[in-house]
């Protein structure tokens, strides 16, 4: 199910009332990807941002084109390419900022100018040289003047939470008063904590000369781990817009998640009674996206999205979930984009789960043959992090998990070539004594690799899933190669740990191709059965 989206009317804008709704304002692709290990070329922004659209944001940030000749490029390109998004460009508050902004939103279906401005002691005195008049004067000639462009007008005090509270209202009220239809009270460096910024807001909107006039916005960073709760709390205390990014990047810490807070204001919904244009089914895909574009993989705990975040292992939670869904999960995997819970099995796991996974896999134990399993299940969970479903076949069918061959890799030669190319060279030694070699063309070393992999061993994989990290630090550091492969309607894993990636890669594969054979050696009609099962 999805939050609720409203009806436009023939203007264009929502019928909603503006009290019942958040906003979303995302800033994955100015804030998020100005931060170090997230920046993305323009083909990459341009993806991003057409997936942001479908997911129902409604205010895009798109980049600060005054930063750089590409950066206006792709704010160009994603302004000219969105139909129902509003993209936004930020600008400081110069006249040179603005005009860029301005021309690089020209093909805007909708577009807005962010115009931002230090107000706290701090950034006056040492960042800007300026008095309280000189900020005060220079904001409001800068929406003057942008106001010339656009009439959606975002006025930002760069470091709010850090202002005094009588400063931002005469600095809001004016801004307000000069043509700004949102007013962003940013907690720039994370500083502020959840009652703190809820009174705020509170105070904010009892002050501000015309408040009804103009949507309220927060912006809150991650620097003590609080953005999420900040930006709900200044939800609770009037706030009508959040500015957040996927999977939580941006600046130092990053910024608030915006799948967190989306998720929060729906589970919550009677507490809050607000909604969101989001298509939650979307949030999942849209953070793997994201994932993918920059090479930054997300962590196995993070909220919603992680891969954690409906994964169960301790024996008592998967009794419980086993039971009634609902004794240990508050959302729905659906609901995010996740097909379903996962029921992880290891060390910490109970027979319920185990048998249950069994019987998916196909294998129907009576109780002796299932306390056997549960025996030799548990002296392997100790040894392994996480028990996959080709060690549990392994258990019911009476071989060794731990067991490799019958290939083995002898010999390994790549190279790259120019326009991304490159070529694999590779000989195996099975146990029965044959040799194979053989090579291949593929469109990276990787893929290389595999195709190599193939033609030698005759088996046919379709690479569903890869991820290389580090495992030690150096110049000789370990990679850990994890791949997941489609063989006969099934997902296969494979992993293995080299100071070479491509070696580690080439070793997972074979681990795969392995335990493809020995199911149809080993496990006769019932292994050729389960080749058609889902895994």
């Amino acid at each position: 199910m999805t939050s609720a989206t409203a009806q436009p009317n023939d203007s264009g804008e929502s019928t909603d009332s503006a009290e019942d709704r958040v906003r979303i304002f995302d800033t994955t692709l100015r804030d998020g990807e100005q931060a170090p290990g997230f920046s993305m070329d323009r083909r990459a922004k341009l993806c991003m941002a057409q997936a942001l659209e479908a997911l129902g944001v409604d205010v895009l940030e798109a980049g600060f084109p005054q930063a750089s000749p590409d950066d206006f490029a792709a704010v160009e390109e994603i302004a000219r390419s969105l139909r129902n998004t509003t993209v936004c460009a930020l600008a400081r508050c110069q006249t040179g900022d603005i005009d860029t902004s301005a021309r690089a939103l020209e093909r805007a279906h909708r577009s807005r100018i962010h115009l931002f401005l230090s107000t706290s002691p701090l950034h006056r005195e040492h960042k800007l040289g300026m008095s309280k008049q000189q900020v005060l004067d220079t904001a409001v000639a800068s929406i003057l003047h942008a106001r010339k462009y656009c009439a959606d007008i975002e006025f930002s005090a760069e470091d709010a939470l850090r202002t005094e509270p009588e400063f931002l209202v005469e600095v809001f009220s004016a801004a307000i008063a000069a043509g700004a239809t949102t007013v962003n009270v940013p907690d720039t460096v994370g500083y502020t904590t959840p009652a703190e910024i809820f009174d705020l807001f509170t105070y904010l909107r009892q002050h501000i000369r015309d408040a009804h006039k103009a949507v309220f916005s927060s912006h809150c960073h991650d620097d003590l781990g609080m953005a999420v709760a900040n930006s709900l709390a200044a939800v609770s205390g009037g706030a009508r817009q959040v500015e957040c990014t996927i999977n939580g990047i941006g600046e130092r810490a990053g910024n608030a998640a915006l799948e967190e807070i989306v998720m929060a204001l729906k589970v919550r919904a009677p507490r809050f009674g607000l909604h969101t244009h989001i298509d939650t089914r979307k949030l999942f895909p849209t953070s793997r996206l994201l994932s993918q574009l920059t090479g930054q993989t997300v962590q196995r705990n993070k909220a919603v999205v992680g891969d954690n975040a409906f994964a169960h292992e301790s024996g008592i939670h998967q009794h419980g979930m086993l039971k009634h869904r609902n004794t240990y999960e508050i959302m729905r995997p659906e609901d995010v984009g996740i097909a379903e819970t996962t029921l992880v099995l290891g060390k910490h796991s109970g027979r319920h789960a185990l048998r249950q996974r069994l019987e998916t896999l196909g294998h129907k134990l009576d109780d002796e043959a299932m306390e056997n399993v549960f025996k030799r299940f548990k002296a392997l969970a100790d040894r392994k992090r996480e028990i996959r479903d080709e060690d549990l076949e392994a258990l019911a069918l009476g071989q060794d998990p731990d067991a490799t061959g019958p290939w083995h890799l002898t010999q390994l030669n790549t190279s790259s070539h120019l326009g991304g190319s490159a070529s694999a060279s590779v000989k195996l030694r099975h146990e029965n004594g044959h040799e194979v070699g053989e090579a291949a063309i593929g469109d990276g070393p990787v893929d290389a690799v595999l195709r190599a992999i193939e033609r030698a061993t005759g088996t046919d994989m379709v690479l569903t899933r890869f991820q290389v990290r580090a495992i030690s630090e150096g110049g000789d550091a370990q990679g850990h190669a994890q791949l997941v492969a489609r063989h006969a309607k099934r997902d296969w894993h494979g992993s293995s740990v080299s100071t070479d990636i491509i070696e580690a890669t080439a070793h997972a594969a074979l681990a795969i191709v392995n335990r493809i054979e020995r199911q149809v050696r080993d496990g006769s009609a019932d292994a050729l059965a389960l080749e058609g099962a889902t895994a």
